[in-house]
C-alpha cells in the first residue's frame, strides 16, 4: 500500500516533512501541496517531485487525489484543517500544537471519530531512540513507582520583530514559547509519565525577546494522576548550561537520564548503564513513521487523545501564571 500524501501549509518546516516522505517511496508519494502563497507552494512541488498545487487546501481535500494529509500550518489554523479533513474521509498527520483551546480539541475528536479516520500528532522526539528506550525501561518496571520527571527544550532564538511573523502574536500562536518550542517537553514529559496530567503550575517569563506578546520562557509544574511530579523547562532567551540534559526520571529503583543521543540508567545502588544511540534526524522520522501506522493498522503513539492532554497542560499552565495559582486540569472551560 502506498499512501497519497497532501500537504498543507507549506512553510520552512514543510520542507522536513517532503523528506520524510520522500524517504519511503515504497509507502508514500506526495500528490499534492497547498499554501496561500502559490510561489512557496510551486517550490514544495518542486521539491516534492512535481505534485500538484492548489492555493485552497479545501480544493486539496476534494481533487488532490490524496489518501492523507501533513498540516504544517500556522497554529490558529490547525483545528480547521483537521476538521475539514476528517470530514473529507482523509487520514491527518498534524504539526504541534494540535490546535489552540479545549473546545477545538472537542470538535477535533468529534470528528475524527465520526469519519473513521487516523490522526496521529507529529510529537517528533517521540522518534528518538533514547526516548523509546527510556520508555521500554520506565514500562518494565526497571524504576520502580516514578516519582520525579523533568523534560527541558531551551536555545537562543534570533528571532526579531522582523522575521518572527505570526509567532509573534497571542492570536495566531496561541500563546508564546510554551505553545511552540515548549510543546515539545510538555508532550515527552507525559509520554514518559505514561498518566494522565492532574493540575499545573506556571511561571512564565519574556527576558529577551520582549517584542512578543506571549513569553520567551517558561516553567511548568505537572502533578500527574498516581502522585508523579514533572518539570518543563523550555526557552527561546537563552542556550542552556552545558550538561543540561534533555529528561530525566527518577523513581523508587532507580533513575534514568539523557541528552537526547545517550541514555544513562542506574539502578539504586549499582553502577550506571550508558547506551548511544544513533542521531535521528526527527522531523523527517516521523512522517515516515506516521505511514509507516497506516499501512500496517498500527495506532500512533499520539492521537487527538495524547494531543489534547498535552494541549490542557499548556492551557493550564496559562492560566495558572496569568491566576498565580494551581490549576486543575480537569477543571478547564471549554473556551480555553
Amino acid at each position: 500500500m502506498t499512501v497519497a500524501i497532501g500537504i498543507i501549509g507549506c512553510g520552512n518546516i514543510s520542507r522536513k516533512h517532503v523528506r520524510g516522505h520522500l524517504s519511503v517511496p515504497e509507502r508514500a508519494t506526495i500528490a499534492a501541496v497547498a499554501d496561500v502563497d502559490a510561489a512557496v507552494a510551486a517550490e514544495r512541488a518542486q521539491q516534492a517531485g512535481g505534485a500538484r498545487v492548489f492555493t485552497d487546501y479545501r480544493e486539496l481535500l476534494e481533487d488532490g487525489g490524496v489518501d492523507a494529509v501533513d498540516i504544517c500550518l500556522p497554529h490558529h489554523l490547525h483545528a480547521e484543517a483537521i476538521v475539514a479533513a476528517a470530514e473529507a474521509g482523509k487520514h491527518v498527520l498534524c504539526e504541534k500544537p494540535l490546535c489552540l483551546t479545549v473546545a477545538e480539541a472537542g470538535r477535533i475528536a468529534d470528528a475524527v471519530r465520526a469519519a473513521g479516520v487516523t490522526l496521529m500528532c507529529a510529537h517528533n522526539q517521540l522518534t528518538l531512540p533514547a526516548v523509546a528506550r527510556a520508555k521500554e525501561l520506565i514500562g518494565s518496571g526497571a524504576l520502580g513507582r516514578v516519582y520525579d520527571l523533568h523534560t527541558a527544550d531551551s536555545f537562543f532564538n534570533d528571532f526579531d520583530p522582523a522575521t518572527m511573523g505570526w509567532r509573534a502574536h497571542t492570536a495566531t500562536s496561541g500563546g508564546g514559547e510554551l505553545i511552540d518550542t515548549g510543546y515539545h517537553p510538555a508532550y515527552l514529559l507525559l509520554h514518559l509519565a505514561g498518566a494522565r496530567p492532574a493540575e499545573v503550575t506556571a511561571l512564565l517569563s519574556t527576558h529577551r525577546l520582549s517584542f512578543m506578546e506571549g513569553e520567551d520562557s517558561a516553567r511548568v509544574l505537572v502533578r500527574f494522576e498516581g502522585g508523579a511530579v514533572g518539570e518543563i523547562v523550555t526557552s527561546w532567551a537563552y542556550d542552556p548550561a552545558p550538561g543540561t540534559g534533555m529528561f530525566a526520571v527518577a523513581g523508587e529503583r532507580g533513575s534514568l537520564w539523557s541528552d537526547g543521543t545517550t541514555l544513562r540508567h542506574r539502578q539504586r545502588g549499582g553502577g550506571t548503564e550508558t547506551t548511544s544511540f544513533p542521531t535521528v534526524d526527527s522531523v523527517p522520522a516521523v512522517c515516515a513513521d506516521f505511514t509507516a501506522r497506516l499501512t500496517a493498522g498500527v495506532r500512533p503513539p499520539h492521537t487527538e487523545q495524547e494531543g489534547t492532554d498535552v494541549l490542557k497542560v499548556i492551557l493550564a499552565a496559562y492560566e495558572s501564571a496569568r491566576d498565580r495559582r494551581t490549576v486543575a486540569v480537569a477543571g478547564l472551560r471549554a473556551g480555553r
